[in-house]
């Protein structure tokens, strides 16, 4: 399968894998070229605005409803929705865990998801959950398709091969890739132990933040967004299809691949983004600037700047502020954070997390540098400073995040996480 891509955020596509497979001039024509099927998937209401209607226009050997017969539903042990059915799982506090357990031989994708904390609701499409995944085998005749929210995935430890229905995307640690709503695919690892995290979104789309003052330029340019060509897989076989719909998974068994789409236009698209092509913004003379300057995605709600999520990355860039504590400051916020570390280290613990590794800061629950980072951030001589080699990340949703059976009873859960803090003394002088 091909791996080219077509630049651009939100850009209405065309593509074709054969010469003549696409109709011009109309969408649904009586005949379609090359005995094709016109279908169309939809990501938004019809009656969505313009600018916020997403749709796609496939050309497919088989109409996807050929690519279902009856379903059964299945067990997938790891993989949770919100609500959960029981819980909660921890007393309310700060978490952070090392990184899971490597997965048995023969894990799968699927078998391999493994979910960390959820928020919202997954009936009323509103929230996310954060998942793991560590996998090591492939199953190239297993498909999934989730109709529960589009999916986010952040590469750790090697990379990923996402074939969709509308193209192949290669994505390594360091990028990030998302495949729709209501998109199957299937996941390969070519035999590597893979691993590395999935946010989960119940609610709007994700796109890209306003920039306000910033202007035209800088944090996620558009350009650097890529969304595969064409490109089909025609296998006469025995294939599984598994759907997740409202929080439960069904199995259905078909004689074909799903992924047969020779042709495609429309906006309503996988996509892959490369982390290092984010442009910092940052003070350049005092005071640390809010963690949101480094939102790369954003799933908007009804109330305007409070995300249902946001996607938010802390990568290598100058630290150049006079007078100032540099990382971030301690604080409490509306909003819920799960962060990860895909390499290096967070300039704002010293030790403790690592790559692989992930926390959990919930809702008004107060949290900031470790006493060894306070230390040595106040004391630090204050020249221009790069960090280098370091890539974290957040996940970050105005709802609070529940943490899941899986993740409350890991052992690699650091039960003394809090005390970090516990070396951050009394430094209080009242006036003589």
């Amino acid at each position: 399968m091909s791996t080219d891509y077509q630049p651009g955020f939100g850009n209405d596509f065309e593509t074709e894998s054969i010469s003549g497979a696409l109709p011009q001039g109309q969408n649904s024509p009586q005949q379609c070229p090359l005995g094709l099927y016109a279908e169309q998937l939809s990501g938004s209401p019809f009656t969505a605005p313009r600018g916020k209607n997403e749709r796609s226009w496939l050309y497919r050997i088989r109409p996807s409803v050929r690519h279902t017969g009856s379903f059964k539903q299945i067990q997938v042990e790891h993989w949770e929705s919100a609500p959960q059915q029981s819980g909660p799982h921890l007393a309310l506090g700060q978490y952070r865990w090392n990184p899971i357990p490597a997965a048995p031989a023969g894990t799968t994708f699927l078998t391999g998801m493994r979910t960390v904390t959820t928020a919202g609701d997954v009936m009323t499409q509103v929230g996310m959950a954060a998942h793991v995944y560590d996998f090591n085998t492939d199953s190239p005749d297993d498909y999934f398709c989730n109709a529960d929210g589009e999916l986010l995935f952040v590469p750790q430890m090697s990379g990923l091969q996402l074939d969709t229905e509308l193209g192949v995307m290669g994505v390594e640690p360091g990028e990030i890739a998302v495949v729709p709503r209501g998109m199957t695919f299937k996941v390969l690892g070519h035999g590597q132990h893979a691993r590395g995290y999935v946010c989960e979104n119940y609610g709007a789309p994700l796109t890209l933040p306003d920039r306000g003052p910033i202007g035209a330029n800088c944090l996620a340019n558009p350009r650097d967004f890529k969304t595969p060509v064409a490109a089909y897989e025609d296998k006469e076989s025995s294939c599984r299809v598994v759907y997740k719909w409202c929080g439960s998974f069904h199995e259905t068994h078909i004689d074909h691949s799903p992924l047969d789409v020779v042709a495609w236009h429309g906006n309503y698209v996988p996509y892959k983004y490369d982390l290092s092509t984010f442009s910092p913004v940052g003070a350049l003379l005092f005071d640390h600037p809010d963690p949101s300057i480094f939102t790369v995605l954003t799933s908007p709600t009804e109330q305007e700047g409070t995300a249902n999520i946001d996607f938010v990355i802390f990568p290598p860039r100058w630290l150049v502020a006079e007078n100032t504590f540099r990382p971030p400051w301690y604080h409490r916020n509306i909003m819920s954070e799960f962060m990860g570390l895909i390499y290096g280290q967070y300039d704002a613990k010293e030790e403790g997390f690592i790559p692989g590794g992930m926390s959990l800061h919930n809702q008004m629950l107060p949290h900031g540098p470790d006493a060894a980072g306070f230390e040595k951030a106040s004391e630090a001589t204050l020249s221009p400073q790069k960090l280098e080699d370091t890539m974290a990340f957040m996940f970050e949703t105005r709802y609070p995040q529940q943490v899941s059976h899986y993740a409350a009873n890991l052992d690699s859960l650091q039960k003394d996480y809090a005390q970090c803090w516990s070396g951050l003394k009394r430094k209080f002088k009242t006036p003589t």
